[in-house]
């Protein structure tokens, strides 16, 4: 009897799953268009487009592109620049980055970044070029004017880490001053003669701000490491007052990173467009996750996908380290409301030129810091408090050689209270 019941429910089963499949081909004709209707439910934003520069919503490259620019709360190289300002303050390497994207519509974008750190304080310079080629033509199909379309914006950075400890993270905030110009070629009038100076009619600059926060702790951790595993960002893009009447693309963005495995980080962000101009007129909030593998010490997988209106974008990408050469490319289709894949690739090259001995003074505190536990142990509290202190100097956040030093130094209190106590009686 169990089993004409068994094999009843398993006859169902398949014939169910017949008929949804082919229903399901019969609804989605392609894979393509399956997976385009999974990630495309928002729909055509009607707010889409109102706002001028869009190039400083464009992604050049690197990690933070091939995470689906889920990058706010990991923030790892120099591809924070544009998405959390505050991330120059906790960068481990001086980075020196150059950035090639061959976007839509022969439009290419060119990108360099540098970012140092002196302590807790971190500075970038960056500068980012959009330029797309401008042929006019007449009815005759006779070409009237050429020139280029272009966007280039100037980015100058500076965070802090405020509160750094060996237990405590702390939190960086950070700022971007951004310079950005519009560059519009000259067009012809309705005879077809080029009109002088119209082109520069239409360009435009515009001063833009950018605002983030980056903070970091441990939250269901399973594995051992000193780095914190989650990560919270906040940023605060392209605020600023209108270019010739029309808003920036003004976004507020909130992100998390998750490293729930040692060589493996996932990431989430949600970004609220915000039209300055008219607040009723912003886009819709758009979302992103990212995946990060690594392989070995000098191989990353990545992957990422990012869903905007009705315009899905996976990407994925792969890092690689040749010392002090890092590799960085990146694949990226965008699913357009008019079922034709757009395919792109980027490609960035990263130098890393050294952290300022930060590395090796943290090696050298943590032996200095054993050394003082073994005079300690020993009941040499003062070379115990010695060891620290120099431990201290090369690392002044090493939390551990700081609560023992103060510890050794009341022992030694206490001991100097006793003898006094001895003399007295």
């Amino acid at each position: 009897m169990k089993r004409k019941v068994g094999l009843a429910v398993f006859l169902a089963l398949v014939t169910g799953a017949g008929v949804g499949a082919q229903t399901l081909q019969s609804l989605y004709p392609s894979a393509y268009e399956l997976v385009y209707s999974l990630f495309s439910l928002g729909g055509e934003d009607p707010n889409e487009g109102l706002t001028t520069f869009l190039s400083a919503l464009v992604p050049v490259g690197g990690s933070a592109e091939s995470m689906g620019m889920a990058f706010t709360a990991v923030a790892t190289d120099a591809s924070f620049l544009e998405l959390n300002p505050a991330a120059s303050a906790v960068q481990d390497q001086t980075q020196f980055a150059f950035y090639h994207n061959n976007w839509i519509a022969d439009t290419r974008i060119e990108s360099v970044v540098y970012t140092m750190r002196l302590g807790t304080l971190g500075f970038s310079l960056g500068g980012k070029w959009l330029y797309l080629p401008f042929t006019e033509y007449d009815d005759f199909a006779g070409r009237v004017a050429t020139g280029y379309y272009s966007e280039a914006i100037g980015i100058a950075n500076a965070s802090l880490h405020l509160f750094p400890g060996y237990y405590f993270y702390g939190v960086a905030l950070g700022a971007n001053a951004k310079l950005a110009y519009r560059s519009m070629p000259d067009f012809s009038d309705d005879a077809g003669s080029v009109i002088p100076g119209s082109g520069a009619a239409q360009s435009a600059v515009a001063v833009m701000a950018d605002f983030g926060l980056l903070t970091k702790f441990n939250l269901f951790k399973l594995y051992s490491s000193r780095d914190k595993n989650f990560s919270v960002g906040l940023a605060l893009k392209n605020f600023g007052l209108p270019a010739m009447g029309e808003p920036l693309p003004t976004v507020a963005t909130a992100g998390i990173s998750y490293t729930f495995l040692k060589p493996i980080l996932v990431s989430a962000d949600v970004s609220f467009p915000l039209n300055l101009v008219d607040i009723a007129l912003s886009e819709d909030l758009y979302w992103g996750v990212g995946y990060r593998m690594t392989i070995t010490n000098f191989w990353k997988l990545q992957a990422g996908l990012l869903v905007k209106g009705g315009n899905p974008r996976l990407s994925v990408g792969a890092a690689i380290d040749f010392a002090p050469l890092t590799l960085d490319v990146n694949y990226t289709l965008d699913l357009t409301t008019q079922f034709s894949p757009l395919n792109r690739m980027s490609i960035e090259a990263r130098f890393d030129m050294g952290d300022m001995g930060r590395s090796a003074k943290s090696v050298r505190a943590e032996e200095l810091y054993l050394q003082g536990l073994d005079a300690y142990a020993a009941g040499d509290l003062d070379l115990a408090i010695t060891y620290w202190d120099e431990s201290l100097r090369l690392n002044p956040f090493f939390d551990p050689a700081r609560e023992n030093r103060d510890t050794a130094l009341a022992a030694k209190e206490l001991r100097t209270r006793m003898l006094e106590l001895q003399r007295l009686d």
